[in-house]
């Protein structure tokens, strides 16, 4: 993710779009184990955030993130810009991260 700049604004401040790449996504599909599920069920009895959840959903939108950058390289873009992110469930206990925005070159 070095050299792509990432933006969930339609711009980039100081820089005008000169082309349109086109569609620069990346997504990841992660599941629960058994030893998460355990730790989790005894944070919902005492209570408080669930940091093994928060970590998976953490480390899945970063490579979701780096997936979407490499594509945008793929494009020849300069950027990305109107960039977002959606989750939703494959299957029980298994869950899509998917990250996408538009492929922009810039002056």
């Amino acid at each position: 993710m070095n050299n792509i700049i990432l933006s969930t604004t339609e711009t980039v401040p100081g820089k005008e779009i000169v082309e349109i790449k086109g569609i620069a996504r990346g997504s990841t599909v992660r599941a629960r184990n058994i030893g998460r599920d355990i730790t989790a069920v005894f944070k919902a009895i005492v209570g408080g955030e669930v940091d093994e959840y928060t970590k998976l959903q953490a480390d899945a939108r970063e490579e979701a993130l780096q997936r979407m950058t490499k594509d945008a390289e793929a494009l020849g873009a300069d950027a990305v810009v109107g960039i977002r992110i959606t989750t939703s469930m494959v299957m029980g206990g298994a869950a899509e991260i998917a990250a996408y925005g538009t492929a922009v070159t810039l002056s």
